[in-house]
């Protein structure tokens, strides 16, 4: 049971709305598509789903179907009423929420989860800061399969000495390990939205991949990228010593985007060392 595109608009011409551009609304209206998801990301009876973005429950409906138990996260007002008359028979929790505001881990205690998968069709405005800040902040999120504009797919995954490699391929590398699963073509959509979208698996290791403070490694990471085109000893000349290239074995006129996260790890142990020092 998911929604055909003849279900979408009569649900939305029961409250007279069309999809709202500015809340990134375009709503999957193809039943093997929201399976497949469900497929990829290996959810299974019992599971605990957190889906964000969760608009008429397309993908919902398709996650209760196998049984997880489906926490569904939605910012519009107007679709929540709709979205909880869907998905109230298969004991799926809805909560109105703006996911970039919401406190997860609060959330989380009060809903009883000790360890989520995150699988949703992201709103395109908020994909990358919200798995980035998910990654940093709500460890019981283990595993995310997120359906996002392919663009931003390739940054997610990207590695190091590639067009697409940026702070947030960096961020993503240091928690977890990511890939590409999928493709989504714009014609399963309601709006068709102009990009393709793509699906990202991204898996959280069980530590950081690199030993160094967290915060000391971004703070270069965002220097560095800031002034991308530059060579790192002039992008990070106010945070690195030429002493401490040598010591962390990184090449000083190297650019950020040439730059692994063991190597970013690797200097930020460099310059951590030498304050302790």
């Amino acid at each position: 049971m998911t929604h055909s595109r003849s279900t979408i608009a009569a649900l939305l011409a029961r409250i007279e709305r069309r999809p709202r551009q500015s809340l990134g609304q375009n709503f999957v209206a193809d039943a093997n598509t929201v399976r497949r998801i469900v497929r990829l990301a290996g959810v299974e009876a019992g599971d605990s789903v957190i889906e964000i973005g969760a608009g008429l429950g397309s993908l919902t409906l398709a996650l209760a179907e196998v049984g997880a138990s489906v926490t569904a996260v939605e910012i519009d007002g107007d679709l929540v009423p709709l979205l909880q008359e869907q998905v109230d028979p298969l004991g799926v929790r809805v909560v109105q929420a703006d996911a970039m505001e919401l406190d997860w881990n609060e959330s989380l205690d009060s809903w009883g989860i000790d360890r989520a998968a995150l699988v949703a069709n992201l709103p395109y405005n908020i994909s990358t800061p919200l798995i980035c800040d998910l990654l940093d902040e709500v460890p019981r999120i283990a595993r995310m399969l997120v359906m996002v504009q392919r663009e931003v797919a390739e940054r997610l995954v990207a590695r190091a000495g590639t067009p697409a490699y940026g702070i947030p391929s960096v961020k993503v590398a240091y928690w977890a390990d990511a890939k590409i699963v999928g493709h989504v073509p714009a014609s399963v959509f309601v709006p068709q939205p102009k990009v393709e979208s793509s699906l990202v698996q991204i898996v959280r290791r069980p530590g950081p991949a690199v030993d160094a403070d967290a915060a000391l490694l971004f703070t270069l990471v965002r220097a560095g990228f800031g002034q991308r085109r530059k060579m790192l000893r002039r992008s990070l000349l106010a945070f690195v010593s030429a002493e401490q290239f040598a010591l962390a074995g990184v090449a000083p006129d190297a650019r950020a985007e040439e730059l692994s996260v063991r190597e970013w790890g690797a200097l930020a142990r460099a310059v951590g060392d030498s304050r302790v020092a």
